[in-house]
């Protein structure tokens, strides 16, 4: 299955321990990602998060399509207040996998870097749509993070 990885670097003017503790919750990618509209079913078991989201796709400007994916979502706190990950994975339908991970790294002046890794698999034919989409959300979940944990305190 063909694939592509992107990834966008971006700092926040939070800690790491404040960044792991807004991304390890799913409530919050609600407006993190543009196309998010609803996470429900969240559980939680042996330190992995699992729920399900609702996408809203808009096409031509008229035709909605709401696509049901599930999200797996982990964190590493070990290195804290240093460093920080969360990762996980996403199943969306039509056979589009993705892999995650935010890097979250301490910088001198009190916020952190944050690394946004994602590996996307498609079927032929939908990588190319699917890439720009997820390309889109990183760049807005850079400034809606940076934002929303700048007014956090």
């Amino acid at each position: 299955m063909p694939s592509t990885e992107l990834s966008h670097r971006y700092e926040v003017a939070a800690p790491p321990a404040a960044v792991l503790a807004h991304l390890a919750e799913p409530a919050n990618y609600l407006g993190l990602s543009p196309l998010l509209v609803d996470v429900r079913e969240v559980r939680r078991e042996d330190g992995v998060t699992h729920y399900v989201a609702v996408e809203r796709f808009r096409f031509l400007g008229l035709l909605r399509h709401d696509n049901v994916i599930r999200v797996t979502l982990r964190t590493e706190d070990a290195r804290l207040p240093d460093e920080a990950v969360v990762s996980g994975e996403v199943a969306s339908p039509g056979g589009v996998r993705m892999d995650y991970r935010f890097a979250v790294t301490a910088r001198g002046d009190g916020g952190s870097l944050v690394v946004d890794t994602l590996r996307l698999h498609a079927p032929f034919g939908l990588l190319r749509y699917a890439a720009g989409k997820a390309g889109a959300v990183q760049a807005e979940r850079g400034r809606v993070l940076a934002r929303r944990l700048a007014t956090a305190g």
